[in-house]
Formats: structure tokens, sequence, C-alpha cells
């Protein structure tokens, strides 16, 4: 693959990741290792050998390494400590598009759950929490709990069964949301069904708007 031939850290970073599916290989990692097959499902419109291809890049460039399942011959791909470090870049990057999504899924869109998870925690990240709680969210099949905690903000695939708030509503609303694109009253008011009593959601989400703005 050509480089920019260019004497410059965002051209150097771009001459290993700037590749189309690069990124987004990445991104699937950083939520857990994967089997080739894995990431296959997890990024529609992918060819195998072009995967195989980009996946032997990011091996070579020290961002990816191939291991084998303890105790089975199944081969998983995972981040290098290299690669883990662009967590905050990823995270950066969904943070900036994120706004770009409040308008909804466009036709042809695939949506997976564990992307809403990334994205809350991007969002959410670096928060000052001083209202902690356990928020469920519920959209489009997913459900996950966000946790408030004094030492920060904790997102976990599973369903909260005593919740001290409630979010279900579409992934592009919740996205909204969480983006501040929309309050929680527009949010339900476009359809959200948001229980709040205890204002948890809310100083969160005011403690998210305040850190993207600092």
């Amino acid at each position: 693959m050509q480089g920019y031939q260019q004497f410059c850290g965002l051209a150097r970073a771009l001459d290993l990741i700037g590749d189309r599916w690069n990124l987004l290989i990445v991104r699937e990692l950083l939520i857990r290792e994967r089997r080739h097959t894995e990431l296959r499902a997890a990024l529609p419109g992918v060819a195998s050998n072009l995967l195989t291809d980009r996946l032997r890049h990011l091996v070579a460039a020290g961002i990816v390494e191939r291991r084998q399942e303890e105790g089975r011959k199944a081969v998983v791909y995972a981040l290098t400590p290299r690669g883990a470090d662009l967590r905050e870049p990823v995270l950066g990057l969904v943070r900036w598009g994120a706004p770009l999504m409040a308008s909804g899924p466009r036709p042809g869109d695939t949506v997976q759950p564990q992307w809403l998870a990334l994205a809350a925690h991007a969002l959410l990240h670096g928060a000052v929490v001083t209202r902690p709680g356990r928020i469920a969210v519920e959209a489009d099949g997913l459900a996950l709990t966000v946790h408030a905690e004094a030492a920060g903000v904790r997102i976990e695939l599973a369903r909260e069964d005593r919740p001290d708030a409630r979010v279900q509503a579409p992934t592009a609303l919740v996205l909204g949301l969480l983006a501040g694109a929309v309050s929680a009253r527009t949010a339900t008011a476009m359809g959200a069904r948001v229980q709040d009593d205890a204002g948890v959601l809310d100083a969160l989400l005011a403690a998210a708007a305040a850190g993207r703005s600092a």
C-alpha cells in the first residue's frame, strides 16, 4: 500500500490505518478480540479476501496480533498495546460523528448493538458525575446499563432490572440524546420512554455536555 510520503505524524498514522475498513476493524477489536468469521459478520460489505488482506497489513504494522484461543485451534485477532492506543482517537471520531447520526440510519445502513455501547462510552466518557446511579438503556433489542459512578462512567452490555433511570427509544434517538442533539423532553415528545424520577439521567447528560464544551 502506497503511503503519503509526508514527514507528518498524521500522514504516518494514515499510512497504517487510513485505508478503507482498517479503523472499523480497530473499532471491533476495541470491543473484544474476534475470529475472522466474527469480524466478517460485524463488518457487512467487506469481502473475505479483502478482510484477510487488511488484517495481514495491521498485523505487519504491529497494530493487531493473531493468537490461538486457549485449548482450541481457532485463531483470534486482538489489538496489540500499540493498537489499543488507538482507543482515544477512535472515541474522538465517534464523538465527532455522532451528531451526523441524529437523523437516523440511511437506507441500507446496518445497525449493530455493540456500536451503541461504544458510542455511549465515547459520548459520556469524562463526565464528572454529580449524581451517581444506574441508567438502563433499551434500543432496538439492545440492553445496556450506564453506571454513573464517582470514579467515572462505565458502560455494561447487560440489562439492569432495578435502575435509577430508564430510556427506551430507537437507536438514533438514543444517540441524539447522548450527543446532546435532543433533550430528554424532546426525546419523549418524539416517542422515547424516559423515566428519571431521581434526576440521574439529566445530571449525567448535563455533565457530559459540559465536558464536551470545556
